[in-house]
């Protein structure tokens, strides 16, 4: 990663509609050979990709009765992600369903196999309908991911296969406005990784342009607090924002993390689990004293930050299993299920592959 990705120019969402019936798929064939065509992938890849999705809906219209929606997205990458999620009974047997040619009245069938065979990456996640009386999501999750270039075998492209890191971004605006306050910035040096994840003060074009044109400040500052610091200087003469700065190092081994204002980050480690809140205010308007958080990890952790329009009140036992996955089917997942619809939203998820 020699660049700063900034999410509002290389995490969008394309498309996003229900699953009802097969007309879903007219649409979304259109969609996906637009944006197959524009990423320069090539004609086999395309005609992957459009199998992949035709067996996304008709399991969707199948198992889980049409009550599903599917979305296509790009990531930095260039990449082309097929999310899928569907609100249906959920699947007893995952390893089992996934293999080709498997198929029973209660699972999604043969489709699963396929999935994984045509896609560059295939990542699944489902849960069963539980006694409990609390009200949880049940259902299945599907990402299909494409890379340009030539496909790999066993699903393990990725476009930086060198990286000790796995990176899930979730970026959408208020109703799916054209403008986002949310914003996430990624450098990765060696064997560090530093992010900047803001969330401008209200909504739309302005809280947008609150957080642009701060990519500089990751790889020059000294560390965290330092890039806290020059940000909060940055946003001295705007509306304001709220942010959560976060840097990985794989060689060490630590985690730090500094924020201000209101939104929340989670650590990850086998079965333990930290979460964190943040020092009340605004950057570039008052706030109180921000101090870093300094963690030290063995070989493997998720991070997550999000801004307030993820909803903090999940549990992490009402997702068996899945902080276990790949980092951007979570960051769908979350995105998808977990949303305040009346705020911007965004989720930076970060995997240590070390």
């Amino acid at each position: 990663m020699s660049h700063v990705i900034d999410s509002i120019r290389e995490c969008k969402l394309v498309y996003n509609t229900a699953v009802k019936n097969e007309s879903a798929m007219i649409l979304l064939r259109s969609k996906l050979a637009a944006i197959s065509t524009r990423l320069g992938f090539s004609d086999l890849k395309r005609e992957n990709i459009a199998l992949v999705a035709s067996e996304i809906v008709s399991n969707q219209i199948k198992y889980a009765e049409g009550k599903g929606v599917i979305q296509i997205w790009q990531q930095p990458g260039p990449v082309l992600d097929i999310f899928a999620l569907d609100f249906g009974p959920g699947i007893p047997d995952l390893h089992a369903a996934e293999a080709d040619g498997f198929s029973t009245a209660n699972t999604l069938g043969k489709g699963l196999g396929s999935i994984h065979r045509l896609s560059d990456q295939a990542y699944l996640y489902s849960r069963q309908e539980g006694s409990s009386p609390v009200r949880r999501w049940n259902g299945t999750a599907v990402l299909a991911r494409f890379l340009p270039g030539a496909r790999s075998n066993g699903n393990t492209a990725s476009a930086d296969n060198n990286s000790p890191f796995d990176i899930g971004l979730y970026s959408r605006a208020l109703s799916d406005d054209r403008f986002c306050g949310d914003r996430v910035y990624l450098h990765r040096e060696g064997a560090k990784l530093r992010w900047l994840h803001l969330d401008g003060l209200g909504h739309g074009e302005e809280a947008e342009k609150t957080t642009a044109n701060l990519a500089g400040l990751l790889p020059r500052c000294a560390d965290p607090a330092a890039l806290l610091t020059s940000v909060d200087k940055e946003l001295h003469h705007t509306r304001g924002a709220v942010a959560i700065i976060g840097e990985v190092d794989i060689v060490a081994k630590s985690l730090e993390i500094v924020g201000v204002g209101d939104m929340h980050a989670h650590f990850f480690e086998q079965e333990a689990s930290h979460k964190y809140s943040f020092a009340p205010g605004v950057l570039g308007k008052e706030h109180k004293s921000a101090a870093s958080n300094i963690l030290k990890f063995n070989q493997h952790g998720l991070i997550i930050t999000a801004s307030d329009g993820i909803r903090r009140n999940w549990d992490s036992n009402n997702f068996p299993g899945l902080f276990h996955g790949h980092p951007q089917l979570i960051a769908y997942l979350l995105g998808n299920i977990m949303a305040r619809i009346s705020d911007d939203q965004s989720l930076c998820v970060v995997s240590l592959n070390h």
